[in-house]
């Protein structure tokens, strides 16, 4: 398969992962692949992106965030 024929592929810089428990719950975010905080809402995951130098314009872009295990919206634990 060649580049041309295969899939695009994101890779954004800002990783958001899934809720963990605690009180309250949060989220890790990932900056190019490193733990930088813990996210407790969106704000705090555009206040990491900003202290790393990146702008979210958009958190449902998928080239600029990746949400794992639930989108923005998802705060706490089902």
């Amino acid at each position: 398969m060649t580049e041309s024929s295969s899939p695009y592929i994101s890779s954004p810089r800002v990783t958001v992962l899934a809720v963990q428990p605690g009180d309250p719950p949060f989220r890790i975010v990932e900056i190019d692949g490193e733990m930088v905080r813990m996210a407790e809402s969106m704000t705090d995951v555009i206040l990491a992106a900003a202290a790393a130098g990146i702008t979210i314009h958009d958190l449902d872009d998928p080239d600029t965030v990746r949400w794992v295990g639930g989108g923005k919206l998802t705060w706490r634990l089902h």
